[in-house]
């Protein structure tokens, strides 16, 4: 009798490697079409402790701002400073050519000098006709004449002592001094030129204070209600207390300069619908000027959780802000979400996201909403193959 096992065998070994062949094909083409498909780069959100700013640009202006003008008119005489040279106040800046002035003090002086000898006269007279007038000598009507003379020549003397005054004020004005201290900008007027007194005359130049300098900015209505609602803000903002901020320059990364809010304007400007407000920065090093644009930050919440995604994982979509992710079966699905602040390049994300979201950050160019992509961990160093593969 034949044993048919041994027949059995070598067909049972040969469906092992057909079922084998296919699945290893599958497997293959399985693999094959992973690797098809778009490569992107995914993190999932980071959550972090931190306080949060808002954001604002303005302008450095000085606390105090003078456009020098002449009191009196007349030629100048002396320039006593160098252009853009600091000053103190009081210190001699120009001087106009004093003579006129120096006559006109001692004509007034002479005058004074007339006035009071007609007043000492009148004195002698008014006394002489009172004592007449005690023994029938004179009549009523002379002595009242001589009180009014009297009188006038008291009237005369407090005129010419005026002009007197008036006069020496005018010598005095014919040498300007520094009514602040701080820098001086260069002469407009050089030393001959006839120059005009008043609002009508030309500025002769300007000083500024240096320290502290004002630092000015616009809020929004929306933004500032968002700060007079914090819980600090309200004390601050409406009781008229300062309020901290921290200050950089165009060209500085580090928050490094510190101010302080010290004026919050009454009202709203009705055509641009923004509030201005003002801080007092130290300016002991001397780098900031009046007219540099700077940004400032103000504190919106302290040691708080956040969550945030790198910033240029966020896209546009006509009005709405949206991010990219990838479900667990590979599907890009987008995201709309409400943005917080910017904490250096991570974005505070308020809604519209979880902690398990995968979020696309390199290769957006690929990722359609509803298309299976190959998702793979961000690495930050192949940002650049990807940006060429994007290109």
């Amino acid at each position: 009798m034949r044993d048919n096992s041994f027949d059995a065998k070598p067909g049972y070994l040969r469906a092992l490697a057909i079922t084998a062949f296919f699945s290893l094909s599958l497997l293959s083409h399985s693999v094959s079409a992973e690797q098809n498909l778009p490569r992107v780069q995914v993190v999932e959100p980071e959550v972090r402790t931190l306080t949060e700013w808002k954001e604002f640009t303005g302008r450095f202006e000085a606390v105090e701002m003078v456009e020098l003008r002449a009191r009196v008119t007349g030629y100048l005489d002396k320039v006593h400073f160098d252009d853009g040279q600091m000053v103190e106040k009081g210190d001699l800046l120009f001087e106009i050519d004093p003579r006129p002035y120096e006559a006109a003090v001692a004509r007034a002086e002479a005058e004074l000098s007339r006035m009071d000898s007609q007043l000492k006269l009148a004195e002698l007279d008014t006394k002489r006709g009172e004592r007449l007038l005690t023994q029938s000598a004179i009549s009523q009507e002379e002595v009242d004449t001589r009180r009014a003379r009297f009188q006038e020549a008291n009237a005369n003397v407090a005129s010419a002592a005026a002009a007197l005054k008036t006069a020496r004020l005018d010598l005095e004005y014919a040498k300007i001094t520094a009514p602040v201290s701080g820098r001086i900008s260069n002469r407009r007027v050089d030393v001959g030129n006839l120059i005009g007194s008043g609002d009508t005359g030309q500025v002769l130049t300007t000083i500024v204070s240096l320290d502290p300098l004002h630092f000015v900015f616009d809020v929004s209505e929306t933004e500032y209600l968002e700060l007079i609602r914090l819980p600090e803000g309200q004390e601050q903002l409406i009781n008229g207390r300062t309020m901290p901020t921290e200050l950089k320059l165009i060209d500085e990364k580090d928050w490094t300069r510190e101010g302080r809010i010290d004026f919050v304007d009454n009202r709203l400007d009705e055509n641009t619908g923004t509030l201005r407000m003002r801080v007092v920065v130290d300016n002991a090093d001397g780098v900031l000027r009046p007219g540099l644009f700077a940004r400032l930050r103000l504190p919106t919440s302290q040691n708080a959780e956040a969550m945030l995604i790198p910033d240029k994982a966020i896209v546009t979509d006509q009005a709405a802000k949206v991010v990219m992710t990838v479900d667990d079966e590979g599907k890009v699905i987008p995201k709309p979400v409400e943005l917080g602040t910017l904490q250096g390049d991570m974005r505070v994300i308020r809604s519209g996201l979880t902690v398990s979201d995968r979020i696309i950050v390199e290769g957006l160019l690929r990722a359609r909403p509803g298309t299976k992509v190959n998702a793979v961990s961000y690495q930050a160093d192949e940002q650049a193959n990807d940006d060429g593969q994007d290109s």
